[in-house]
């Protein structure tokens, strides 16, 4: 495992499912963690009693895509981050035909705004000391695209591309910019599904199995690392093979 000791990481949704194993990774490895939520205290505060770490881990409840609250967070850490992983994400599912526009704005605004309004703030803190990373926490339906996910794939894809175009912009700065797609991972969204749903994601999987969140974790560690210095711009599939 890298050792992140005396570095500083920004996990946004870092309370729950894949955003918890990375938050918990992290603190494994030494990092100081500042994990956000938007709305589940119970769940923040039952990560807060179990992280292991509590010297080293710290909560803040808002919204990323609100721009004056991610200013007000960041204003407020004891320093500039040297990891940021924009894991925030939300799914409001529906055809397009139904799709109330609401719906549509909420998880573009979220997942896309957010990545956006956390990128720019992590890259202005980042400069100065000339190191950093970025790492967005994607998805397949970004590239495939899944009937009922128009909006979560266009966030998805529009994660992709901003870490393409914002790697070049800082990279001459030793701050890369990259992502991560997990495909289905066993988390509570998962246990939500009927058991012919299951069935039919698990038939999609060539390694025929569900991944884990540590083992999404584990990538994010990689590419957050020292040893990562070389790769940026790019997008590393934590899928089964599909």
């Amino acid at each position: 495992m890298p050792d992140f000791s005396g570095q500083r990481a920004i996990v946004t949704g870092g309370t729950r499912g894949i955003g918890a194993a990375i938050s918990r990774a992290f603190l494994a490895a030494g990092a100081e963690v500042h994990a956000t939520f938007a709305g589940n205290e119970a769940a923040a505060e039952a990560m807060r009693a179990d992280c292991g770490a509590p010297e080293r881990f710290f909560v803040a409840r808002f919204d990323v895509a609100d721009y004056a609250a991610a200013e007000a967070f960041f204003a407020q850490l004891p320093g500039p981050p040297q990891i940021l992983i924009n894991n925030a994400g939300i799914r409001r599912d529906q055809v397009l035909g139904l799709m109330p526009a609401e719906d549509w704005r909420r998880v573009l605004a979220v997942n896309l705004d957010g990545t956006y309004v956390m990128s720019k703030l992590a890259v202005q803190a980042m400069s100065r000391p000339r190191y950093g990373r970025i790492i967005n926490v994607t998805s397949p339906s970004g590239q495939r695209g899944f009937a009922g996910q128009a909006n979560y794939a266009a966030s998805k894809a529009g994660q992709v591309a901003l870490a393409k175009s914002l790697s070049k912009e800082v990279a001459k700065r030793k701050i890369t910019v990259n992502c991560v797609s997990p495909g289905f991972i066993d988390t509570e969204l998962l246990a939500d599904l009927s058991d012919d749903h299951k069935k039919a994601f698990l038939d999609m999987v060539p390694l025929k199995r569900f991944g884990t969140p540590d083992e999404v974790a584990h990538a994010v560690l990689f590419l957050a690392s020292k040893e990562a210095a070389y790769i940026t711009g790019t997008t590393l599939e934590v899928t089964g093979g599909i």
